[in-house]
C-alpha cells in the first residue's frame, strides 16, 4: 500500500538542492501566497528553513511544539550534537543521576505526567518522559542528530542567518561533513548545562588511572573494589558519591567549600496515587499547584540570607548533619558553610551525610596542589605541594559545566559584523534572557539571568518559548508575503532591564562575597540567575511590547498599528482552596453516580447486546 503524502517521517524533497528552478515565484503565474505555502509547507530544502533550533532538549522541543501549535509552522530544523533527544538528561547518565525538583513540577504544563513512579524523578524516567514527548509530537522528522553548530552569521543584506553545522556521525559525515543552513530565525536551546567544565589542576593529564567527568560517564568501567577520588562536592557529586560508595573499596571526597544540604524526602508514588492523578486530573493539578506554591515561597530562602526561611534551611541542614554524623564537631565545622543559603545551589539529599559516615569514605578539605601519576598532592601550610593520597584507580571530575560562557563554543556574528564576544564583553546579558542586542531574529531559552535556585526551570522555559514564538509570528507573516523582517531589541531597553535585574541581585544572597559559584563570572557579575519569582518572570513575558524592538526589512508593514500583543501565561499557582476542590470532586462524583443509577438499565441493555 502506498504511503500517503505527508505521512512519511522525513521531509519530502524533490531531487536536487533547490525547490524550484526560478527565483521569481510570480513567474509561475500563481498568487504569491500559494507559491510560498508550497515552498514552506511541502518541499523543505535540506539547507533552508524558516526557523533553525539548536538543541533537542526540554527547551528545543518546547519551542518546536509551540511553533507547530501556535504558529502552524512546520518548516523548521532542529540540530542536536548528541545522538538522541533529552539534552542534559541524555548527556548526564552518572550513578544516582536525578532531579532536585518534584516530578509533578518537572514536566511541561501541557503534558503533565500522572505516572511518575517517585516524588523526585531519576534520569532514566525523565528521559523516558522526553522520548514520549518527542514521539507524540512527531519531532524526530525535524531533528538532525550528531550535528553541531560551529558558526552562525547574520546576513545584513538577505536578513537571514547562515549557520555552519558539522556532522559527527561517521556514515552521515561521508555524505556531507559540513554544510550551511540558511534560516529566517535562529533559536538557541543549548541551555547553561551542556559543556563540561574540566578543572585546571596541574598534572591532571598525567594521571595514569581512569579519569571521567560526571557528564561523560563511562559505564563500561567496573567500579567494584576500586579506590576513587571525587573532585567536587556539589549537587552532582552529592548524587554520585552515595551510589559508588556501595561498591568502591575507598572514596576520598575533595571538598573546596561546603554546601547547605537539606532533606530530600524522596519516596515511591503508590499505584493508587498514580491512578487518582490519571483519572481525576483536578487532583493532579492541585498537587502541582501546591508544589508550585511551596517552591515559589522558597525564593525568600535563596534571595535573602536573613529571612526566616533561610533560617529554616540552616536548621534543617544542621539537624540532618548532626543526626548522620553524631559527636563529630570537627566534621560539622568542615561541612557547615560560612555563607548565606542560596549563594551556591542548595543541595537536596537524604543520603550524602550518611555516606560520609561510612568507613570507606574520607572527606578531604585541604586544597589540591597537583595531580600525580597515581594520586593527588595537597597544599601544605607553606603553600608548597605536600604528599597526599595515592594509588587511586579512578578520578571522578564532578566539576560542573562552563555556565557563564553562554553559546560556547559557537562563533556567533550579528548585525554589522558584531561578534557575540564583543556584545557580551563584561558578561552575558539579554532582554528577558531571550533576545540580544545586535542579534536580529535571534531567541534563546535558559539564557542569561534565567536560572532558578528555588523552582522548576521548565516553568521559565515555557514562558520563553511562548514569547519567542510571538516574535517569530510577524517574521513568518512577512515571509509568506515574499518579504523579510528583522527584529532586534533596542540597546537602551536591554540595558535598563539588566540594570534593574543586577541591582536586585547585588543585594541578594547570590552576591554573598563569602562564596564562589557558577552563577557568577570572573568579574563577579551574576550572569546566570533570575532576580525574582517565576510568577514575576512569567508576567514579564506575558506581553510583547513591539516598541521594545527595532524592525527592519521589506516586511515591516506587518507590524503597522501594533504596539503590544498579549500572549498570556500559564497560571499554575493555587487559585482555590482545598475545600473548593473537595466540593468540586464530590459534586462530580454525585453527578456521575446519579447518571449511572438513572441509566443502569440502559447500560446493562447495551452490555447484553
Amino acid at each position: 500500500m502506498p504511503i500517503k503524502s505527508g505521512t512519511k517521517p522525513w521531509p519530502e524533497v524533490p531531487v536536487g538542492n533547490k525547490v524550484l528552478a526560478t527565483s521569481n515565484p510570480s513567474a509561475l503565474g500563481l498568487p504569491i501566497w500559494i507559491v510560498m505555502h508550497f515552498l514552506t509547507a511541502n518541499y523543505q530544502d535540506h539547507t533552508n528553513a524558516t526557523v533553525l533550533i539548536i538543541g533537542a532538549g526540554i527547551s528545543g522541543m518546547c519551542t518546536a511544539i509551540d511553533l507547530i501549535k501556535r504558529n502552524k509552522c512546520h518548516n523548521f530544523i532542529i540540530v542536536e550534537k548528541s545522538s538522541g533527544v533529552g539534552g542534559t538528561w541524555h548527556d548526564n547518565k552518572y550513578p544516582g543521576c536525578c532531579c532536585d525538583v518534584w516530578s509533578r513540577l518537572y514536566s511541561y504544563s501541557f503534558e503533565q505526567n500522572p505516572d511518575w513512579t517517585r516524588e523526585y524523578p531519576g534520569q532514566e524516567e525523565i528521559l523516558d518522559y522526553l522520548l514520549n514527548i518527542a514521539n507524540k509530537y512527531h519531532l524526530y522528522k525535524y531533528i538532525r542528530f550528531n550535528t553541531s553548530v560551529s558558526e552562525a552569521r547574520w546576513d545584513d543584506v538577505e536578513k537571514k542567518w547562515k549557520t555552519v553545522v558539522k556532522v559527527s556521525g561517521t556514515k552521515d559525515a561521508e555524505y556531507s561533513p559540513e554544510y550551511t543552513i540558511t534560516s529566517d530565525y535562529f533559536v538557541s536551546a543549548v541551555g547553561q548545562l551542556n559543556v563540561p567544565n574540566y578543572p585546571k589542576i596541574p598534572g591532571l593529564e598525567t594521571f595514569k588511572g581512569k579519569t571521567m567527568h560526571s557528564a561523560r560517564w563511562d559505564w563500561s568501567y567496573n567500579l567494584d573494589g576500586k579506590k576513587i577520588a571525587v573532585i567536587g562536592n556539589g549537587a552532582t557529586a552529592a548524587q554520585i558519591i552515595p551510589e559508588i560508595a556501595k561498591t568502591a573499596s575507598h572514596i576520598t571526597v575533595y571538598q573546596r567549600t561546603p554546601n547547605w544540604i537539606i532533606p530530600r524526602g524522596d519516596a515511591p508514588v503508590s499505584p493508587m496515587k498514580r491512578a487518582l492523578f490519571k483519572y481525576v486530573p483536578p487532583l493532579r493539578w492541585r498537587a502541582r499547584a501546591m508544589q508550585m506554591d511551596f517552591r515559589e515561597s522558597f525564593y525568600d530562602a535563596v534571595i535573602n540570607g536573613q529571612s526566616p526561611f533561610a533560617g529554616d534551611i540552616r536548621t534543617w541542614c544542621e539537624h540532618q548533619m548532626h543526626e548522620a554524623l553524631p559527636d563529630q564537631p570537627e566534621l560539622w565545622e568542615k561541612l557547615t558553610p560560612k555563607y548565606n543559603p542560596g549563594c551556591k545551589r542548595i543541595i537536596i539529599s537524604d543520603d550524602y551525610y550518611p555516606t560520609l559516615a561510612r568507613k570507606n569514605v574520607t572527606l578531604e578539605t585541604r586544597p589540591i596542589s597537583r595531580i600525580t601519576e597515581n594520586g593527588i598532592d595537597l597544599k601544605g601550610e607553606d603553600g608548597q605541594p605536600a604528599p597526599g593520597e595515592s594509588d587511586f584507580d579512578l578520578l571522578v571530575l564532578a566539576t560542573g559545566f562552563r555556565t557563564v560562557e553562554f553559546m560556547y563554543p559557537i562563533d556567533i556574528t550579528g548585525a554589522n559584523g558584531k561578534s557575540i564576544k564583543d556584545i557580551w564583553r563584561g558578561g552575558a546579558r539579554a532582554y528577558y534572557g531571550t533576545t540580544v542586542t545586535d542579534l536580529p531574529n535571534f531567541g534563546m531559552l535558559y539564557g542569561p539571568n534565567t536560572n532558578l535556585g528555588h523552582n522548576s526551570i521548565i516553568l521559565m522555559i515555557e514562558a520563553q518559548s511562548r514569547y519567542i514564538n510571538a516574535l517569530i509570528a510577524p517574521v513568518l507573516d512577512a515571509r509568506r508575503n515574499g518579504k523579510n523582517l528583522a527584529l532586534k531589541p533596542k540597546p537602551d531597553v536591554v540595558d535598563a532591564y539588566n540594570d534593574k535585574v543586577q541591582q536586585i541581585l547585588n543585594n541578594s544572597s547570590f552576591a554573598d562575597p563569602n562564596c564562589n559559584s557558577w552563577y557568577k563570572n570572573d568579574e563577579g557579575r551574576i550572569t546566570n540567575n533570575w532576580s525574582g519569582t517565576v510568577i514575576e518572570y512569567q508576567e514579564n513575558l506575558a506581553t510583547v511590547d513591539w516598541t521594545d524592538y527595532i524592525a527592519e526589512g521589506t516586511g515591516t508593514d506587518v507590524l503597522e498599528g501594533k504596539t503590544k500583543s498579549n500572549i498570556g501565561r500559564v497560571v499554575e499557582e493555587t487559585q482555590f482552596s482545598n475545600t473548593t476542590l473537595a466540593f468540586s470532586v464530590l459534586s462530580a462524583a454525585i453527578v456521575a453516580g446519579g447518571f449511572l443509577a438513572r441509566n443502569s438499565r440502559y447500560l446493562n441493555g447495551l452490555r447484553l447486546r
